[in-house]
């Protein structure tokens, strides 16, 4: 009887410790990892190579606690046929299961509760402080069982059908991130910025751009001092201008340059003697792309267009930035309309926070 428990002790034993093992080793984060790199830490060389080839340390636990398995049912199975033969257990003279029945019934019960469910559960729930501890039976254990591991990768990397998968997607950084909104640990400002930021690639220009049915724009001829007294209060530090007609944009002007020229008492010169160079970008170009444009040539605004060279509107850095901190971002799928017709609406609701539309009505002030 005591070699049975014996048996049935230490295949619990080997097989609750490899449960605990790897509940811990697949709990690690990333950044947990590089932390400890950081901080170089006596476990950081060992976990960043247990992550980086995840394979081998779970092989390596899988291997004990197949061996486990076997050799604790083999043992309490031969020990069990010993001790109680083929007799059955019988209450008031009625024979009710037999005792290798029982005994197994017994152990598979243990190994579900005992090695499964309870240290898998205590691994997830307490892995950083475990992961020292676990870091160095796992060294232990690749040593001991190196040549069973060797011929497991060996079969297993032939199975494999894709190599160097990245282990979290777009989508999983996304679903992290409203899973900490709703436990509190993100604000769901800090929420909405991370999830535009997750789709920040797919957003294009035409998907910002203020409309050129909206754009506050000047005739180039006009005069510095007729400007400023036609747009006196004018929010805006930069106002395109154009020639002929408000679709052919040649440039635009800074306010403080048109203020420059008032104080100098050089009002008379019209705009075109102040303009300066506009950059021009395509309407499918992806904004991470017109933000690097916009920090490369220190500017911060750009005239959009067609694929036939026609104005479309105008992009600037605000548009992007705003973006950024929360605006309603349109799906890809929707169409032309759409996207204009929130452009417009964001136009609007920033032209009535800044003062060019009164709050009750859509005709500028």
């Amino acid at each position: 009887m005591s070699l049975l428990i014996t048996f049935f002790l230490v295949s619990i034993f080997f097989s609750f410790l490899c449960s605990i093992l790897e509940a811990v080793l697949l709990s690690i984060t990333p950044a947990y990892v590089g932390i400890q790199e950081k901080e170089e830490t006596s476990i950081a060389k060992d976990l960043a190579n247990f992550k980086e080839d995840i394979d081998k340390p779970l092989a390596a636990i899988l291997t004990l606690n197949t061996i486990a398995h076997t050799v604790g049912a083999i043992g309490v199975g031969s020990q069990a046929s010993t001790i109680f033969g083929s007799s059955s257990l019988t209450v008031f003279g009625l024979t009710l299961i037999s005792w290798e029945a029982l005994i197994a019934g017994v152990m598979t019960l243990a190994i579900l509760i005992l090695s499964e469910v309870i240290p898998k559960t205590i691994g997830a729930n307490n892995w950083e402080k475990l992961t020292p501890l676990t870091v160095k039976i796992l060294k232990v254990l690749l040593f001991l069982l190196s040549p069973l591991i060797w011929i497991s990768q060996s079969i297993t990397r032939n199975l494999k059908k894709e190599k160097n998968k990245p282990v979290l997607s777009r989508t999983d950084f996304s679903v992290m991130t409203d899973l900490g909104k709703e436990t509190g640990v993100l604000e769901e400002n800090e929420q909405k910025i991370i999830q535009n930021l997750l789709r920040f690639s797919r957003v294009l220009v035409r998907d910002i751009m203020t409309p050129r049915i909206v754009v506050v724009a000047s005739d180039e001829s006009m005069t510095v001092e007729r400007f400023h007294d036609e747009h006196e209060k004018l929010p805006f530090s930069r106002i395109p201008v154009y020639k002929d007609n408000s679709d052919s944009i040649t440039g635009l002007v800074l306010k403080d340059d048109i203020l420059l020229k008032l104080v100098e008492d050089d009002d008379s010169i019209p705009l075109r003697e102040i303009k300066r160079d506009i950059i021009i970008v395509h309407a499918s170009l992806p904004i991470p792309d017109l933000l690097d444009m916009f920090i490369s040539k220190k500017e911060h605004m750009a005239l959009v267009v067609d694929e036939f060279g026609g104005m479309e509107g105008i992009v600037t850095m605000e548009d992007i930035i705003e973006t950024l901190l929360g605006l309603e971002i349109v799906d890809e799928s929707d169409n032309t309309e759409d996207m204009q017709a929130l452009a417009r609406k964001n136009w609007e609701r920033r032209a009535k926070r800044i003062g060019i539309l009164s709050p009750d009505t859509d005709k500028p002030n």
